[in-house]
Order: C-alpha cells, then structure tokens, then sequence
C-alpha cells in the first residue's frame, strides 16, 4: 500500500488521504472551530510555538495547527514537495 504523506512543517506529516481542507485561521468561524477542538481534545497543535498560518481538518474531526503557509500545504497535496523550505541543498 502506498501511503502519500504532506509535510505539515518541523518534521510533522499527515496522511493526505484523511485531509479534508486546509484552511486560514484569521476568520472568527476559525477560530471557534480551533476552541471547540480544543474543548473536545481533537486539536494537535504542530506550529513548535510558532503562529498559526494554517488549519487542517481530518476525516476524524481532528483539527491540526500548521506554521506552513494554507498555499503551501496544498501545493504540497497536489503533488509537490513535501521538503520543507530550508532542507534544500544550494549550488557548491
């Protein structure tokens, strides 16, 4: 079986195919969502103490706190990187 996983920053994955959406977390629905989780304990938190710039929502109704960008999540699930910015090796 192959098993896609994303890359939701600081060494955290996902497995892509229980990722429902990826959404920003400036919007007050947001933010209640983010509350709710927390009440429930369904909410991971994988910023390292960072901001959060990304929420994602699993088919367990668990909720994960990202520091990647929404943008960059989603280039990584359709198929793009799943390297994290700074582990790219530059020209000698």
């Amino acid at each position: 079986m192959d098993t896609k996983l994303i890359n939701v920053g600081f060494g955290n994955v996902l497995v892509a195919s229980r990722v429902i959406a990826v959404l920003t977390p400036d919007s007050a629905p947001m933010k209640r969502l983010k509350e709710e989780a927390r009440k429930s304990h369904k909410l991971l938190d994988a910023t390292h103490g960072r901001k959060t710039r990304a929420i994602i929502i699993t088919d367990s109704d668990h909720v994960v706190l990202s520091a990647v960008q929404p943008e960059t999540v989603a280039q990584r699930f359709m198929g793009g990187t799943s390297d994290n910015k700074g582990d790219t090796k530059k020209g000698d």
